[in-house]
């Protein structure tokens, strides 16, 4: 998705362990203090450079629904999410070392499921996409018709909110649009 902004960039695996990170006092809080440990886990070692970390969580009934690891939990969130709105959450991180700075803040995103039937989710969770994807779904992945309608910024729901990223971006001088 930032390729497709235009932007250059490198992406570094922040090998971060989750399970390290306490939950915070909201959902949201925690996706941002995730993505706050992931971006400063790789800025150690690119200190000159603008590091971006992220995480996305999916919310339904104040329930956090991570990624599911094994097709019978995928299964289970995929029923739960079945004909109901929930949100999508991405925490994310914009921080450089050597300038001191950095910003962080949560998007959330509303998504309406359709009706699944059993079959359409059989089918879905045998593909093993939805393995590594929070709340079990990519959608812009072979799930994309579960989605009856978003509220919200749809790069959010994909992983990285693309618009408010590049904003703060600008903000800093360090993407310029201007000819």
């Amino acid at each position: 998705m930032l390729k497709q902004a235009g932007l250059n960039f490198a992406a570094v695996d922040s090998a971060l362990d989750e399970n390290t990170v306490p939950f915070a006092d909201s959902p949201s809080q925690y996706v941002k203090t995730l993505a706050e440990a992931k971006a400063k886990k790789v800025s150690v070692n690119y200190p000159d450079n603008w590091v971006i970390g992220a995480d996305t969580i999916v919310l339904i009934d104040e329930i956090i629904l991570k990624k599911p690891g094994t097709r019978e939990k995928a299964f289970n969130m995929l029923q739960r999410l079945s004909g109901r709105t929930h949100q999508v959450l991405t925490g994310f991180c914009i921080c450089c070392e050597t300038k001191e700075k950095s910003f962080s803040d949560t998007v959330m995103t509303d998504v309406e499921f359709k009706k699944l039937n059993k079959n359409e989710i059989d089918r879905y969770v045998n593909t093993d996409e939805p393995l590594d994807k929070a709340g079990a779904y990519a959608i812009q992945g072979k799930s994309a018709f579960f989605v009856k309608s978003i509220n919200g910024s749809y790069t959010n729901v994909v992983g990285l909110p693309v618009c408010e990223v590049v904003e703060y971006l600008v903000k800093e001088g360090t993407i310029n649009f201007s000819s």
